[in-house]
């Protein structure tokens, strides 16, 4: 049996905490070994969204088996982040002296710091708290804009629901893809996520403007990247000239209708590839008739 540990901090975000502990409560619900627990310096720890939670102040006993997870929390500036005291920090210390696995979410990366345990050692955190997770850390080698970084028993996720995604990882590596597949599958999780993909993802990257006419023509690619969108059907459906739809694409995300379409199919792909699937394969499934034109683009952005 293994024990997954939440050690919990005031303003604890809700889905860094929820996310990992529905996968390890899933997971238990298909059979696989795991007792949830709940930690924290006091027995009542407010959230960031305002949900008070209760938690056991005594730390369990454990072993090589067992998991520490710390979610993050919501702060902005160094002098925000909650303090943790010295008898925690050792606890995560000695865990993963004693061959135990800790990891953390969002902010919680700073937890792991201040135990030592990020230095020399790869990881990573919310893209906004990554200059502030350097600053503090220097020692650590922090992993910019990637999802989640396992490093010597140390795993660190982005942030939020990357959180769902580094818990997805560990139960595939102790029990296999397929186990993580179902556990996905069970929480409707639309794909597995591998650790090296982009916090941000393009069609995330691309609606940062204000533009109503090309949000809606987004939402049309998004919806059908996969098929032919000539760029006439496109501008009706949106209800402007062709010309038009294409210069305030352009100004707005700084591609065109077609290269927006075919960045979509080169990250669905990529994701694809990651996973095992061929070229040709990758290319067929997101719309590319030949697949040299997926190596093309493949080669352009590298």
């Amino acid at each position: 049996m293994s024990r997954i540990v939440f050690f919990l901090v005031p303003g604890v975000h809700l889905l860094d905490l929820a996310g990992p502990a529905q996968v390890f409560s899933t997971a238990a619900d298909f059979g696989h070994p795991y007792t949830l627990a709940y930690v924290a310096e006091q027995p009542q720890v407010p959230t960031a969204q305002g949900l008070p939670l209760a938690a056991g102040t005594d730390w369990p006993d454990l072993g090589p088996d067992d998991l520490i997870v710390v979610p993050g929390w919501r702060t902005s500036t160094p002098a925000g982040a909650p303090a943790i005291g010295a008898a925690s920090l050792q606890v995560l210390r000695d865990h993963h002296a004693g061959g135990g696995t800790v990891a953390s979410v969002c902010a919680g990366a700073d937890a792991l710091g201040r135990a030592g345990l990020l230095d020399g050692r790869h990881c990573t955190t919310h893209h906004d708290v990554q200059d502030e997770l350097a600053r503090r850390h220097p020692r650590a080698v922090l992993v910019r804009d990637v999802l989640f970084t396992a490093d010597d028993r140390v795993v660190t996720s982005a942030g939020i629901a990357s959180g769902i995604d580094l818990a997805l990882h560990l139960v595939a590596t102790r029990h296999g893809p397929a186990a993580a597949a179902k556990v996905a599958r069970e929480m409707v999780v639309h794909t597995r996520r591998n650790g090296h993909e982009p916090q941000s993802s393009e069609m995330l990257r691309h609606r940062s403007h204000l533009v109503d006419t090309v949000h809606r023509a987004q939402d049309l690619i998004d919806a059908r990247f996969d098929q032919p969108l000539p760029l006439p059907t496109l501008a009706s459906a949106v209800g402007v000239s062709e010309r038009t739809l294409t210069r305030l694409f352009r100004r707005a995300t700084g591609l065109t209708p077609l290269r927006y379409q075919q960045t979509l199919r080169l990250e669905r792909a990529e994701h694809l590839i990651g996973h095992g699937a061929t070229m040709d394969a990758a290319a067929s499934s997101v719309g590319f008739e030949d697949p040299r034109m997926l190596r093309r683009l493949r080669a352009r952005a590298t």
